[in-house]
C-alpha cells in the first residue's frame, strides 16, 4: 500500500502540533504549581509551545498559498487533536468508574 505524498508531512505537522500543545499546557501548569528553578522551566516550555506554531505558520506563509495553513493544516490538525484528546478523556473517566465502583 503507498502512502499519500504528504503523509509524511501531515504526521510532522501532527507530531508538532501535540507537541506544541503539550508544551503549552504543561508549561502553565509547572509555571502556576512550581517555584524557583520550576517556575523558570514551566515558562520555558510554555515560550517554546506558543513558538513552534508561529514558526509553522511563518513558514506556510512563505511557501504555501494563502490560506494553506488554516485550511490545510490548522484545522485538520486541530481536529486531530480533539478527536485524540476526547477519546483519552472518555476512556479516562470509564477508568475512573470502574475504579470508583470498585
Amino acid at each position: 500500500m503507498m502512502l499519500p505524498a504528504n503523509a509524511w508531512v501531515v504526521f510532522g505537522e501532527v507530531v508538532l502540533s501535540l507537541l506544541s500543545l503539550s508544551f503549552i499546557v504543561l508549561g502553565a501548569l509547572t509555571a502556576y504549581f512550581g517555584s524557583g528553578k520550576s517556575r523558570v522551566a514551566g515558562v520555558t516550555l510554555l515560550l517554546v509551545g506558543i513558538i513552534i506554531p508561529l514558526i509553522l505558520y511563518f513558514v506556510y506563509w512563505i511557501h504555501q498559498p494563502s490560506g494553506y495553513f488554516t485550511h490545510q493544516i490548522l484545522l485538520p490538525g486541530l481536529l486531530y487533536i480533539g478527536g485524540g484528546l476526547l477519546g483519552v478523556v472518555i476512556a479516562f473517566l470509564i477508568f475512573l468508574g470502574v475504579i470508583m465502583k470498585t
